[in-house]
Order: structure tokens, then sequence, then C-alpha cells
């Protein structure tokens, strides 16, 4: 596949997200604007994981915008205490979901805490106040999903499984798991991890959707406690 084809292909998939060096505060802000009227505001580390989310919900035909529901990408974990009391019980008062890794899950625990969101001494409790952890992260979540042969076949329509397959030769990745490498590929490209966001997003059948995006949808379907 040629440079131009890539690129296309890229641009297609990223239409609608910020992306580059600035995305990352450039994505707050854009969701920031959207704020003003939401009953529901959902907290994600990063627009890899809005972009799941928001692909996931429009494949179970939610509009979440429509439903007063945002997805603010907080730019990593610890950023969550600082959002959650300006938006919790401490400051607007809007109901308050989210999404975060396995590695961040204390992290989230202290920043709900903090703001007076709750305090979850466990993952389940975690999940009643509508944060759901994944494990390891949205990328593994997907892997286990879809399936390691799938994902190959999706590196492949991206022109990207010759350089999945240098990866996998390289001295600190050799004989590894394959999802261990393929987590690593994610985030070891410019745009590469927005870019397959969307694609594994529309991959997954249905009745195989990770739980943590599964679980999340179904609590911003409920009316708050």
């Amino acid at each position: 596949m040629n440079l131009a084809r890539r690129r296309e292909l890229a641009r297609q998939l990223l239409d609608g997200y910020v992306h580059g060096p600035a995305a990352s505060t450039e994505a707050t802000a854009q969701a920031l604007t959207k704020v003003e009227d939401a009953a529901t505001i959902v907290f994600v580390e990063g627009i890899s994981d809005q972009i799941a989310l928001e692909t996931v919900a429009l494949r179970f035909e939610r509009d979440l915008l429509a439903e007063g529901i945002v997805v603010l990408p907080i730019g990593g974990a610890h950023a969550l205490a600082r959002y959650a009391r300006q938006f919790g019980p401490l400051g607007a008062g809007v109901r308050l979901a989210g999404l975060c890794d396995a590695a961040e899950e204390e992290v989230y625990r202290r920043g709900l805490t903090e703001a007076e969101v709750g305090a979850a001494r466990t993952t389940v409790e975690l999940e009643q106040l509508g944060f759901f952890v994944c494990v390891e992260d949205l990328e593994d979540e997907f892997v286990r999903a879809i399936g390691p042969q799938r994902v190959e076949e999706l590196f492949d329509s991206q022109g990207d499984l010759g350089s999945f397959r240098t990866l996998q030769t390289q001295p600190a990745w050799r004989g590894r798991e394959v999802g261990d490498q393929m987590r690593r590929f994610f985030g070891s490209g410019s745009r590469r991890k927005l870019r397959y966001a969307r694609l594994l997003a529309e991959s997954v059948e249905m009745d195989k959707m990770p739980y943590p995006l599964e679980g999340l949808l179904d609590t911003l379907e409920r009316p708050p406690r």
C-alpha cells in the first residue's frame, strides 16, 4: 500500500477528532465547550478512549451528545480530581461517569473521594458510581474480544502488518505474548492509537463488546441515583 493511500485511510479514521502534537489539550478544550448544558459528563483518560466510546455508542444507536452526555478526555488520570471537583457535587453538580485503565484505578478512586463524588473501596463500588475499569487497558479489552487474527487483518487493511511484524522481531518484544505486542504497536506510532481505537470499536462483534464499554453505556441509560 502506497503512502498516499495510507494517509487517506488515516484521515478518514480521524475525521471529526483532533490529532497532532497538541491533540490532548485541544480535545479537552473542545469537549469543555460542550459541557454547559450537559446532563452527564463522562471522563476518559485520552482521545483514543473518547473515539472508542463514541464509536461503540453509535453502534448501539446512541447519540450521546443528543442525550446530554459529553465525553471529556482529561489528558491523564491525575486530572480526574480537578475536573470532578469542577463538575461534581462541589461544583456544577453534573452527573459524572468514566472509564480508566487498570493501572489508574486507584488514582480514580482517590480523585472521586477528594471531589466528594463517592468513596469506592472496590471495583464494584467504583462501577456503582458510574466508573468502569479496563483490564489492562481498552486496547487489551478489544484484542481479547476480537482475537489476534482479526487484529492482524486490521493491520493488513491499513498497510501496517509489515511494521507489526518488524516490531515482533525486535529483541525487546520477540517471544512476548501477541496481545502485549499489539498493545505496544498501537502506542508506538504517530496517531496509530487513535486510528485503531475506531477500527477496533467498529470491528468487535456486538455480543462480544468489552464489559467496561457496555457497562458504562448501560449505566448512562439509567437515571442518576
